[in-house]
């Protein structure tokens, strides 16, 4: 099936809805894929030897969030991830605890007054990405005490946990959570009991990868107990890599190479520089669709890289030069 286009025009509408197509997403989570340089393969070495987190920071597309399902792919495991927000507290990340259900519930069961049990606190939390990862790593009998009815255990699991975007968290966030994350430990308080949950097996030990896009300073007692790498933009020759990968149809595509250079270009002279991603969805355009033409379609396409008012002109203006330069390089030929 053709991908209906939207036009400038229409004599009369459809008689019955048009079915659209799946698009074709190029940022979904690929691990395959993924290219990580040497010296961040050497940094998830050094976090893994020494059992510390592992902190990426980098411009957006780099692939500070990708590496966690990449390093989870490799070794067979699973990524529970923990999207950081500005109103979470520590302890979110470990669990939520609802506690006007609860109450609602044990009103409901006095109004009832009947024999039954009042509701557990157990049955009114659930679990997140870290709190989640130290219950799988222990065997079902060792933590059932903590588990809710409806929480179904897999059986001892080791995991990788991914706190994404940690410096989008309030101030204090990264301090309260140190020891928690250093001794992989922690404690429900409105379970009535000061007993840890706590991982007793170091081969089941959680691998964690947090990532920040330096929004905020982050604290130096965190920052000391975390392996750093700085995640650095592909150069051209991972970039092509990177679209061969992910975009395979492109290699039959002359125009690749050349379009990673005007992506280039266009990086070293905007204000918001455009993502991998910007560069694999614009490709697309080219590759899969008999609607836009490289070069002669350039224009008509950069909304898909341009994501500042005040770089259109500019961007436009680039363009413009290079289907020049292109033209007179063709006729030469």
């Amino acid at each position: 099936m053709d991908f209906p286009f939207y036009k400038k025009t229409l004599l009369e509408p459809p008689e019955q809805s048009i079915e659209l197509p799946p698009s074709r997403p190029t940022s979904e989570v690929r691990p395959e894929t993924y290219i990580p340089d040497d010296a961040l393969v050497d940094a998830v070495n050094v976090a893994l030897l020494l059992g510390q987190p592992l902190l990426l920071t980098g411009e957006p597309g780099t692939g500070k969030t990708h590496l966690a399902y990449h390093v989870a792919w490799q070794f067979g495991l699973r990524v529970l991830k923990f999207e950081t927000k500005s109103d979470h507290k520590s302890s979110d990340l470990f669990y939520i605890y609802d506690a006007l259900r609860h109450f609602h519930a044990i009103q409901v069961a006095k109004e009832a007054n009947n024999d039954q049990p009042a509701p557990n606190a157990r049955d009114y939390l659930k679990y997140t990405a870290f709190g989640e990862a130290i219950i799988l790593a222990n065997k079902e009998e060792k933590v059932k005490q903590f588990l809710p009815t409806v929480f179904k255990h897999p059986g001892q699991k080791r995991s990788v946990v991914l706190i994404d975007e940690i410096d989008k968290a309030p101030r204090d966030f990264p301090n309260d959570i140190l020891n928690e994350i250093e001794h992989n430990h922690f404690r429900v308080p409105e379970l009535g009991t000061d007993e840890k949950i706590e991982v007793a097996d170091e081969n089941f030990k959680p691998i964690i990868i947090l990532t920040s896009n330096s929004e905020k300073h982050l604290p130096a007692a965190f920052l000391r107990r975390c392996i750093y790498y700085n995640i650095p933009f592909p150069n051209e020759n991972i970039l092509s890599e990177i679209i061969q990968k992910r975009l395979t149809n492109i290699i039959k595509n002359e125009f690749a190479a050349d379009a990673v250079k005007l992506f280039i270009e266009l990086r070293n002279q905007l204000q918001e520089k455009p993502a991998t991603a910007k560069l694999l969805n614009w490709l697309m355009l080219f590759t899969e669709s008999s609607q836009y033409r490289y070069p002669d379609d350039l224009a008509r396409t950069l909304s898909t890289l341009v994501t500042n008012t005040d770089d259109q002109e500019v961007a436009l203006s680039i363009v413009e030069d290079w289907i020049k330069k292109l033209g007179n390089k063709n006729a030469n030929n």
